[in-house]
């Protein structure tokens, strides 16, 4: 979250926005998968509108749990007005009704990006999983000018557009050199059945068109993630991130019969310019 003393865009700044946008996003099995895991409002002073625009090159894998390495680029172009309300890829679109630097809670609308069948022949049979609207919520607590804590609850993915996400995150990031930082992250995320069944499991249709056995997946931890990064200032409004993340599928996610590796390494590679 956004240190109270920072009153318009700065390097140190695109530096925070940065670290922890790469330590909470596009970081785990699936290129999106954690895409929305957090809202991060670092764009602009509380009492102004203001914004970031960027690029960043995720090096991930084709589906959660798949052993098949998958990069793609991805832009990041986020936009936070003053009177609370926020726009753009990182954060979807959403309000926030908190005016204290140091507390931000509200609502918002993102997106699951589904899964297309064709990345891999382990999906094969299995069907396309559509992209779908969430409705969802958020609390961020920023308990020092170095830590964070973030929530997200997300409503609406999968077939049955019932899939139920909540996510909780912990950060820090420090200052290491007049134009680097370091960032560490951990975080976890919780599916209900309804969508841990539709990523994880394999229904009887499926069963029949795939040849794989029916397997019901529960509710339960989806997966855990540590990540660290560093951030270098390249000028008072740009900045470059170079961040890892390890992620372990858990519970019946993990023991699915489509997962071929439980844990990765990912990495990020972005830019960003503050306006």
């Amino acid at each position: 979250m956004r240190p109270a003393v920072l009153a318009r865009p700065s390097a140190v700044r695109i530096a925070i926005l940065m670290t922890t946008t790469a330590l909470g996003a596009g970081l785990s099995f699936g290129a999106r998968a954690q895409a929305f895991d957090a809202v991060r409002l670092y764009g602009a002073a509380t009492d102004r509108d203001g914004g970031t625009v960027g690029l960043a090159v995720v090096a991930g894998h084709q589906y959660m749990g798949s052993d098949e390495r998958r990069t793609r680029a991805y832009p990041a172009i986020d936009y936070r007005w003053a009177n609370g309300w926020f726009a753009g890829t990182t954060n979807g679109v959403g309000y926030n009704f908190s005016r204290q630097p140091g507390v931000q809670y509200g609502v918002r609308l993102t997106a699951d990006f589904g899964r297309d069948e064709s990345r891999s022949e382990v999906l094969r049979g299995l069907g396309d999983v559509d992209v779908r609207p969430e409705l969802g919520a958020f609390y961020n607590l920023q308990p020092t000018a170095n830590t964070f804590l973030t929530s997200s609850l997300r409503y609406g993915a999968g077939q049955g557009r019932n899939g139920l996400l909540f996510d909780l995150g912990a950060g820090l990031t420090a200052q290491v050199a007049p134009a680097w930082r370091m960032g560490a992250g951990v975080a976890a995320t919780w599916a209900n059945a309804a969508y841990t069944q539709t990523y994880f499991g394999v229904d009887a249709a499926q069963a029949v068109r795939s040849g794989r056995s029916v397997y019901t997946a529960s509710a339960g931890v989806r997966d855990v993630r540590v990540s660290v990064s560093a951030t270098y200032a390249i000028t008072p409004r740009a900045s470059a991130t170079a961040a890892l993340s390890y992620s372990r599928l858990q519970g019946d996610a993990a023991s699915s019969p489509i997962v071929r590796d439980r844990a990765g390494v990912n990495g990020v590679l972005a830019v960003a310019y503050a306006f």
